[in-house]
């Protein structure tokens, strides 16, 4: 539990680049590649603001995530990604006026209570010394 301050800030990363990787797209409207060089407009999406500054919040995101691997146990970590969408699809609600009916809530709650369980379920840290595996082979016994 020592980490999860970590890992809840690489969901909120990971939903707030994915709200301004929507504003972004946005406020481009409608992409076509019909009759423009296709490497262009693929420069002219990545460097307008809203999508440039989502697929930095991206990289932040993936460093924290990074961060928080060499920490605790995958199977730990991952599944609290999945609270990424409970955070869109709220802020989407607000924000874009998006839908939230009933069969999405329900989704929301079943994310949210599965993530309590796995939280509960194990201590998240990774065995990151060479005493819980004591026929570790020495780089010297390799070459005998």
């Amino acid at each position: 539990m020592k980490y999860i301050g970590f890992i809840l800030f690489t969901v909120m990363t990971n939903a707030a680049a994915q709200l301004m990787l929507k504003q972004g797209m946005m406020s481009l409207g409608d992409i076509s590649f019909a009759g423009t060089n296709p490497v262009i407009k693929i420069l002219q999406i990545v460097f307008s603001p809203w999508v440039f500054f989502g697929l930095c919040t991206f990289v932040i995101s993936m460093a924290s995530h990074l961060y928080v691997l060499s920490k605790v146990e995958l199977s730990f970590a991952y599944p609290f990604l999945s609270l990424a969408y409970v955070a869109v699809a709220v802020f989407a609600y607000f924000v874009f006026r998006e839908d939230l009916n009933g069969f999405r809530i329900a989704g929301i709650a079943a994310i949210c209570v599965g993530t309590i369980l796995i939280a509960q379920g194990g201590s998240g840290h990774a065995e990151t010394s060479n005493q819980s595996n004591p026929k570790s082979v020495q780089s010297s016994e390799l070459t005998q």
